[in-house]
């Protein structure tokens, strides 16, 4: 009979995947309808805007002061929650991969939502780290006088940046999202299913252009 934490762990899983699946396959086919796209599309215009307004150099910088803060907290929150994860886990990581060094593996429900959760974390925590790179390259862009022969090179290096960096935050909090079910999961086993389809409901309502 199959461990009832497995199928809980699973269900869990699934419905996260399967979800992320379908809008992968929605921002493919209708973009214009998902908000990810309506904000990469927003940010690029308004770096055009701001590249073609002469005096706005400071206010580019403010702006993108402030997305750089807010990605470095959501960097800085993921690396202390992967930290605070990896310490908790340590007694049940060394017992998993402590009986595979004898030759007797054992890869308990446990152990596999404690792996999921911190490449989670981790995933969470490069995609703002490198989020923040971007908008510090665009904040030097932004920064340059907007009649110089260097703003004019670099604008469309600009556009691309500004696009890229907030995919990245995006994923870096929505990475931080999913830890919420996983996490419920690991501490009752049957909440993670119904905790990953109360977050799946309210990402589906963000995910939306035009609803909220």
């Amino acid at each position: 009979m199959a461990d009832p934490t497995w199928i809980a762990a699973a269900l869990t899983v699934a419905v996260l995947a399967i979800y992320e699946v379908v809008l992968a396959i929605a921002q493919r086919h209708r973009p214009g309808k998902l908000a990810r796209s309506a904000h990469a599309a927003l940010r690029a215009d308004w770096f055009a805007a701001v590249s073609a307004q002469k005096g706005s150099e400071v206010l580019a910088v403010q702006t993108m002061r402030n997305s750089l803060m807010s990605a470095t907290m959501t960097a800085s929150t993921a690396v202390i929650g992967l930290m605070g994860t990896a310490t908790l886990a340590a007694p049940s990581l060394n017992a998993g991969f402590g009986e595979a060094l004898t030759g007797t593996p054992h890869l308990s429900a446990r152990l596999a939502l404690e792996l999921i959760l911190m490449a989670l974390l981790f995933a969470s925590f490069v995609a703002s780290a490198m989020a923040v790179r971007y908008y510090n390259h665009v904040t030097f862009i932004g920064g340059t006088p907007v009649d110089s022969d260097a703003r004019r090179r670099w604008s469309e290096a600009g556009t691309i940046y500004v696009r890229r960096a907030g995919l990245l935050y995006s994923w870096g909090l929505r990475q931080l999202i999913l830890v919420a079910p996983i996490l419920a999961c690991i501490l009752y086993p049957f909440a993670g299913p119904f905790a990953a389809l109360a977050v799946v409901a309210v990402l589906m309502v963000f995910d939306r252009f035009g609803i909220v």
